[in-house]
């Protein structure tokens, strides 16, 4: 079937579904990656992403064993990945000759909870779909959820905008100015950590942190200022998503794991182009 024609095709919804969550999506991973990226956080928002199989995990098994029932895994996915980047915040600012340490223990612990709960559950879950997720598999609900927290991450964006990029450059002299550096970092994680738990159903969560960084790293070669890298990063993430949900159409392929490779592939392009 030709995919263009399946797109608008209402009997076909789950693949105008994945359109409009690859759309939603890439205002997140345009966003917020600029900020990971220019803030050199990007494994902070790695170690998240990988621990939230924990909360998905615990969720699961409490809900299928009547513990807590209809315990929804993303809520438990949720909780979980606040309370890594609380931690891992706390961790930064406080004890950063611990970081390293705290951050890979958490990374480890997270996904190990999870997958113990997950083989425990009586109903067992395969741990596949968390992991690499499915964008065909979307749901109403998750895309509204998703538009939710576009419209906050934009506001947030454009309201606190100087601040933002103040702190992301320079925070020394953004603490001169005023600035609380401190609490942007840990807003700025808490709010990466809701995203990812969402954006998981996009890609996984193991290619989460890769949406997270590689079309703002395409955009940092000729983006000149933050705004800049966010827009032509949202943009790239459109262009990125939609080409590779095209290619595993055509190719009988997995969604998110096309999408990361065209990522990848025009991310090394530009970089080999750069080098010369």
């Amino acid at each position: 079937m030709n995919f263009f024609t399946e797109l608008f095709n209402p009997s076909v919804p789950f693949i105008r579904n994945a359109f409009i969550a690859s759309l939603l999506s890439s205002v997140l991973f345009g966003v917020l990656g600029s900020i990971v990226s220019v803030k050199r956080i990007a494994g902070l928002a790695g170690a998240i992403s990988h621990a939230v199989l924990g909360g998905i995990g615990i969720a699961l098994f409490l809900s299928v064993n009547k513990i807590i029932p209809n315990f929804p895994p993303i809520l438990g996915a949720i909780i979980f990945a606040v309370i890594t980047a609380i931690i891992i915040a706390f961790v930064s600012l406080k004890a950063k000759q611990r970081e390293d340490t705290v951050i890979n223990a958490l990374w480890a612990i997270g996904m190990s909870v999870g997958v113990v709960f997950i083989a425990k559950t009586p109903e067992y879950v395969d741990p596949m779909s968390y992991l690499f997720g499915n964008i065909l598999l979307i749901s109403n609900e998750s895309l509204m959820l998703l538009a939710i927290l576009d419209l906050i991450v934009l506001f947030l964006s454009i309201r606190y905008y100087r601040q933002i990029e103040a702190s992301a450059f320079d925070e020394e002299f953004a603490r001169t100015r005023g600035i609380n550096t401190d609490l942007i970092f840990v807003i700025l994680l808490i709010v990466t950590a809701i995203s990812v738990v969402l954006l998981q159903t996009f890609v996984g969560i193991v290619m989460v942190i890769a949406m997270l960084t590689l079309p703002s790293g395409t955009s940092a070669y000729f983006s000149k200022n933050l705004s800049g890298m966010m827009i032509s990063s949202t943009a790239l993430s459109i262009l990125f998503s939609f080409s590779g949900l095209f290619l595993s159409w055509q190719l009988n392929l997995p969604s998110g794991a096309m999408v990361v490779i065209v990522s990848g592939v025009v991310f090394l392009l530009f970089s080999l182009i750069k080098l010369k």
